[in-house]
């Protein structure tokens, strides 16, 4: 009797459900619709390229290769251009400095369009802050990157480098081009491990770790396939898909080993034996200036803000610098003139010594020309994104309203040619003190610009100081023309089929 009663009223309730359901669903495709529509206004005065009824510009950008793609129609749009993700995503692309000033000398928030992609991973941290609570976390995080905290890191790269350049002496026995990338990206998050949370010498031969690796690879591949397909963009669809249940058991490996990480650290900083063997260290950790920061009046971080600031100081430190790393040495194997006047310089600033200091890396002049002009050419992140939080006028008269969304094209940017004459051309004396005297502040920017910039970007440069030097007096780099570089976005530029190079050991003294 009783459940001849209910059934009726479940089936009744069964319909207001549905009928809510869809209610909610019209009301969020009208929301999307107008915001859509309120873009395309606000982009009306930027003409650029026909869009897909469904696919904006995703599609031709993954069947022609988004950088190059983009590079040829900053040729075609000067300044900037409408860029869609679908048809409900739109940012105007820019990739002009006076643009890029514009808009990334002041404060906007990152689009959360984009950016709010990562807080299942990496919290809210300082990469996507805003406000009163940026400003906060900036300040508290500014000691960790002083001069005097990175002194010591120089030895921490030099031993990660030097177990990378022991394996490499192996495989380059054998006479065959390898992909450098991979063991790039070990030996960067071996560092990085090592500066943020003190490992020890086993670094990544511990399983953790390497688990720990395997998840921050597996997260950085998939955050980039969902950016660029579109169905992935709704939360309540894309936790339902494998690749969605991929990405959270990744996010619950990275989680977990950092908790576990900050407890362990958190324990022994009660313990006063433990407490002095930290302080007597060679180097403060991050995690040590982290869970000692606090503000004027004794707030420190809370322990959802100690994991979103290791987790992103993690994610943006390695993957970032593996990419650096690794294009650099490709452009020293494609032009062995700049590869054999670096490792001379690094060959005279060493002497006698087997290991550098501190006080050699501002004297790496011609080395740091290399890297900088291979990070014009090869920028570790090629594009980043903002949301206006109020109207900007640019330039050329254009403007856009408060709540539009900026896409600067790094990638495109460093290759304008109305800034970098001949811009496919590697040339390192762009960099020398007189040219870059001359050029526009906003005309170079891998680390961002503003006062949103990249707040390790002195960390990063040390590190490709030490382990470059190190990899070209170790070894001659060339290429392997059978298998070139296939430039692709994985939120750091990367290579579809990894980045192939001959090595030829050297000896001691070669480089002299």
């Amino acid at each position: 009797m009783v459940p001849a009663l209910l059934s009726p009223i479940l089936s009744r309730l069964g319909l207001w459900a549905s009928g809510l359901i869809l209610v909610l669903g019209f009301l969020k495709l009208s929301c999307l619709l107008l915001r859509r529509q309120k873009l395309a206004r606000a982009m009306d005065s930027f003409p650029g390229p026909p869009t897909h009824w469904l696919f904006g510009h995703a599609l031709e950008m993954q069947q022609t290769g988004s950088l190059d793609k983009v590079v040829s129609w900053a040729h075609q749009f000067p300044y900037a251009h409408p860029l869609w993700f679908g048809q409900l995503l739109g940012f105007l692309n820019i990739y002009e400095p006076d643009y890029a000033k514009a808009v990334y000398s002041r404060g906007d928030p990152k689009a959360p369009d984009v950016y709010n992609f990562f807080l299942q991973w990496i919290g809210k941290g300082l990469l996507v802050l805003e406000g009163s609570k940026w400003f906060q976390h900036r300040k508290l995080l500014t000691p960790g990157f002083h001069y005097d905290v990175l002194k010591p890191y120089v030895a921490v790269f030099a031993d990660s480098t030097r177990v990378m350049l022991d394996k490499w002496e192996e495989k380059a026995r054998e006479g065959k081009s390898f992909d450098i990338f991979c063991d790039v990206g070990r030996m960067a998050l071996d560092s990085l491990m090592k500066c943020t949370f003190g490992r020890g010498e086993s670094g990544l031969d511990d399983s953790r770790d390497s688990s720990y690796y395997l998840a921050v690879r597996d997260l950085t591949l998939l955050m980039q396939q969902r950016l660029e397909s579109f169905q992935y963009h709704n939360d309540f669809i894309y936790w339902l898909t494998p690749h969605g249940r991929r990405f959270l058991q990744a996010c619950q490996v990275a989680h977990n080993h950092t908790d576990q990480v900050i407890r362990e650290r958190k324990a022994a900083l009660q313990d006063e034996k433990e407490q002095k063997k930290i302080q007597n260290r060679r180097h403060l950790d991050f995690l040590d200036i982290l869970l000692c920061a606090q503000d004027e009046n004794g707030v420190k971080l809370s322990d959802a803000d100690l994991r979103a600031e290791v987790d992103t100081f993690m994610f943006e430190g390695h993957d970032t610098t593996t990419s650096g790393i690794s294009w650099f040495l490709y452009c020293m194997a494609l032009y062995p003139e700049h590869q054999r006047r670096c490792r001379e310089e690094a060959c005279e600033i060493l002497g006698d010594r087997d290991s550098f200091q501190w006080d050699d890396l501002g004297k790496m002049t011609y080395l740091t020309m290399c890297i900088k002009e291979s990070f014009r050419l090869y920028p570790p992140v090629p594009q980043v994104y903002r949301q206006l939080s109020k109207p900007v006028s640019f330039v050329d008269g254009r403007c856009l309203p408060a709540g539009s969304l900026i896409s600067l094209h790094i990638y495109a940017l460093h290759r304008n040619s109305t800034v970098w004459p001949d811009p496919e051309v590697f040339d390192p004396l762009r960099f020398s003190p007189e040219n870059v005297a001359g050029r526009h502040p906003f005309a170079f920017m891998p680390f961002s610009a503003g006062p949103r910039n990249c707040i390790g970007q002195q960390f990063a440069l040390n590190e490709m100081k030490v382990v470059t030097a190190l990899c070209l007096l170790r070894f001659e780099f060339s290429l392997d023309p059978t298998r070139p570089p296939i430039k692709t976005t994985q939120l750091v530029l990367r290579s579809k089929n990894g980045i192939h190079l001959h090595l030829k050991p050297l000896g001691p003294g070669s480089g002299k």
